[in-house]
Formats: structure tokens, C-alpha cells, sequence
């Protein structure tokens, strides 16, 4: 069992100040149409809701900058936004809360990434979805990397978050890995199902079950599934380390050297697990970033992630709620 002790967790509280973070992946918009459902349209079998209330919030990597800022550091996202009312809701929401835009390329063709959600009291009755999913242009992917290629000498660290929306196709990662790798930078990555073996050599690589079970292509079921499938991650993908998120099972952390252990999930009172990845990786970057090892950075994601499946919806973790409730727990 991993714990921290009180002087170690406040040595290291205190150095997630000011860390500075790059967000490399697909930024997306969560807007969400709130109201009452009372009857049933005359034009189709389906409930009218009548909207009460409209607000947005920051979804896919932009959610974890959210997370970054909250715990203290400062994030800055990198991706792409389309010419359109969504992208306009992007930049205000970021400019809400002074987060550097400089690194958001505008593609014409392309839209914003957004989705939204209709609830009818407390039912979620629909989400529409709207998105572009093929590959950025060679263009936008080149202004992307000389951005993160001007500002990588004042980077703790860099995630890499993909959702399979199209902005880190195969070169870019490739070109970004290279890249922190040269100049010694922290690399994390959250994968999806394509490109998932173009992540190599990072520093963390941080797929949940179902993901690395569909690559890997068997069924991750028992401790020794578990076992197998962390060793085979790090041997096909040469990463330093390979932290398995398992749900309510916890997590599973594979060094490169062999070492593996098993911690349980934090969470005392699931609500809703929107969000919680987002929230273990941009956790567990900065506590790296600020001088904890795997087990120690682990531990304090695992419980970041615990801490939002209590809450409902999309929230970022805060780093003195972190903190107070290790120091509790």
C-alpha cells in the first residue's frame, strides 16, 4: 500500500505551484440545456423540455487544463477550433479564467467539437453531438508542433490527450515525443483506440481497461489479466511506466524495470465518473512535474479521480480538497 506522509505531501502540495503544462489534443465544449419535461410533442412520441437554464463548461484535453489550473498549475492548451459560436464560447470560457489561448489554431473547415447535452430535471434525456473526426491538415499539425517547439525550454511537462477527434494524427505524436525527449521534458499520455501503439517512449502512458484490452485484444478480468496486460504495454510501447486505470478496481502501476502494484479506488460515494480521467491524468503530470516518483504521483491521482466520481458532472479536482482529504484519509 502506497501512502504519503504529511511532510511529504506539504513538500510537494507546495511545488505544484506554478508549474507550467502543455495540453496537446481534441479541446471540446460540454453545453448542457437544462429545464422541465411536462408533455409529449404532438409531432413525435418524445418529451418537449422546455429550457430554464444554458451553460457551458470545458470538455476532452480542455478539461484537464481546467484540472491543471485548479491544482495549481499553469496549463496551456494546445489544439484546434473551428470559425463558429462554439469556438467563440471556447475563448470566452478561457478567458473567464486567464488561461493562455496562444496555442488554439482556428481550421475553417473544421468545427469546434462540441456536445450537448439536454436534461430534463434530472433525466438525461439526449446528447447531440457535433464534430469532425477525420485528421487535422499537415498545416495545422506543423503550426501546432512549432508552437509547442517555441515554448518547450519553459514546459514541466507536457500530456498528450486524445479522444480520437482528429488533432494528434501520427506525425504529430511522433514529432512531439521526439521532441520532449531531446530536451529532457515529462511526457504523459492519455490514449484512444487509434494510434494507440504510435505512443512510444513516453514517460507515463495511462490507458483504463477497456481501452488497452480492445488493443491488446484480450478480456482484462482477473489479477493476472491485469498482470499480463501492464507487461505487455510496457514491452510493445518502451514506456517508463504504464499506470492501467481498472474503474472501480482502482488502478495498476508497471514500471519499466518490473516493479507493479495495485491501489484501490478512492472513491467513497460514486456519483459520476464524467471527467475522472481527465482529472488522473492532469493530477498525475503535475505531481510529477513537482518531484513525486510513479508510486507517489499514482497515489495522489487515484485519489484526485476518486474525489470527482462524488460530484456530479464536470469538475475539476482543487488542489486544497486534494490535499485535506489525503491528509484525512
Amino acid at each position: 500500500m502506497v501512502l504519503i506522509k504529511e511532510f511529504r505531501a506539504n513538500e510537494l502540495k507546495k511545488n505544484f505551484h506554478g508549474k507550467k503544462i502543455a495540453v496537446l489534443g481534441d479541446m471540446m465544449v460540454d453545453a448542457y440545456l437544462w429545464g422541465d419535461a411536462k408533455r409529449i410533442s404532438p409531432e413525435a412520441p418524445v418529451p418537449v423540455v422546455e429550457v430554464e437554464d444554458e451553460f457551458y463548461r470545458f470538455g476532452g484535453a480542455a478539461n484537464v487544463a481546467n484540472n491543471i489550473l485548479h491544482l495549481g498549475g499553469i496549463p496551456f492548451p494546445l489544439g484546434v477550433l473551428g470559425d463558429d459560436r462554439a469556438g467563440e464560447i471556447f475563448k470566452d470560457l478561457l478567458a473567464e479564467l486567464k488561461i493562455d489561448h496562444s496555442g488554439l489554431i482556428c481550421e475553417n473547415e473544421r468545427p469546434t467539437t462540441i456536445k450537448t447535452r439536454v436534461i430534463a430535471g434530472t433525466q438525461h434525456v439526449v446528447r447531440i453531438d457535433k464534430e469532425k473526426k477525420s485528421y487535422i491538415s499537415y498545416e495545422t499539425g506543423q503550426k501546432l508542433f512549432e508552437h509547442l517547439e517555441s515554448m518547450i525550454d519553459e514546459l514541466d511537462g507536457i500530456i498528450l490527450q486524445d479522444y480520437n477527434k482528429g488533432v494528434l494524427s501520427k506525425t504529430l505524436i511522433r514529432e512531439t515525443i521526439a521532441l520532449c525527449k531531446a530536451k529532457g521534458k515529462l511526457v504523459t499520455v492519455d490514449p484512444k483506440f487509434a494510434n494507440f501503439f504510435e505512443y512510444q517512449d513516453v514517460t507515463v502512458f495511462k490507458p483504463n481497461r477497456k481501452e488497452a484490452g480492445d488493443v491488446l485484444g484480450i478480456s482484462i478480468v482477473s489479477e493476472e489479466d491485469i498482470t499480463k496486460a501492464g507487461e505487455m504495454l510496457i514491452e510493445k510501447l518502451n514506456a517508463s511506466n504504464v499506470l492501467l486505470t481498472l474503474g472501480e478496481g482502482g488502478i495498476a502501476v508497471f514500471e519499466k524495470d518490473g516493479n507493479f502494484k495495485r491501489m484501490p479506488t478512492k472513491a467513497r460515494k460514486v456519483a459520476d465518473v464524467s471527467g475522472a480521467g481527465d482529472t488522473v491524468i492532469a493530477t498525475l503530470t503535475m505531481a510529477l512535474s513537482a518531484g513525486a516518483n510513479i508510486y507517489e504521483a499514482s497515489f495522489l491521482a487515484n485519489y484526485a479521480g476518486g474525489i470527482v466520481c462524488e460530484e456530479v458532472g464536470i469538475v475539476p479536482v482543487k488542489l486544497d480538497n486534494l490535499f485535506n482529504s489525503i491528509s484525512d484519509y
